[in-house]
C-alpha cells in the first residue's frame, strides 16, 4: 500500500526557513515522479516543486530561486527546503506522487498518490 506522509510544517517570520519532508513506502517502480503543491484557503491548488526518478526538478515562477526539492533514495524520502520565506507562501504543502513514468508535472491532474499535507504559516 502506497503511503505519503509530511512533516517539517510550522510557524515561521518572513524571511525564514523550513524544510519539509515527505516520507514514502509501498513503492516498487524504479520510474517515478513526485511533487510538493500547496493550498491556501479559498484558493487552488498550486505546483510548486517537482522531481522524478532521474533527479531533474522544475519549479513554480513564484519560487525559483528560493525553494529546492530533493530526494534521499536511502529512507525514501523527498524534502523541500524553502528559504526566504514570505507571508504569500503561508498553505497548506502536500507531497504528491505517480509511479511508472518519469515525465515532471506541476499539475495536480497528474499524481496519483497524496499525503494529508502539513501547515506552512509565514507572518511579516
Amino acid at each position: 500500500q502506497v503511503r505519503l506522509v509530511e512533516s517539517g510544517g510550522g510557524s515561521v517570520q518572513s524571511g525564514g526557513s523550513l524544510r519539509l519532508s515527505c516520507a514514502t513506502s509501498g513503492y516498487t517502480y524504479n520510474r517515478y515522479c513526485m511533487a510538493w503543491f500547496r493550498q491556501a484557503p479559498g484558493r487552488e491548488r498550486e505546483g510548486v516543486a517537482s522531481i522524478d526518478s532521474t533527479r531533474r526538478a522544475i519549479y513554480a515562477d513564484s519560487v525559483k530561486g528560493r525553494f529546492t526539492i530533493s530526494q534521499d533514495n536511502a529512507d525514501n524520502t523527498v524534502y523541500l527546503q524553502m528559504n526566504n520565506l514570505k507571508p504569500e507562501d503561508t498553505a497548506m504543502y502536500y507531497c504528491a506522487a505517480r509511479s511508472g513514468i518519469s515525465w515532471l508535472s506541476l499539475s495536480p491532474l497528474y499524481y496519483t498518490d497524496w499525503g494529508q499535507g502539513t501547515q506552512v504559516t509565514v507572518s511579516s
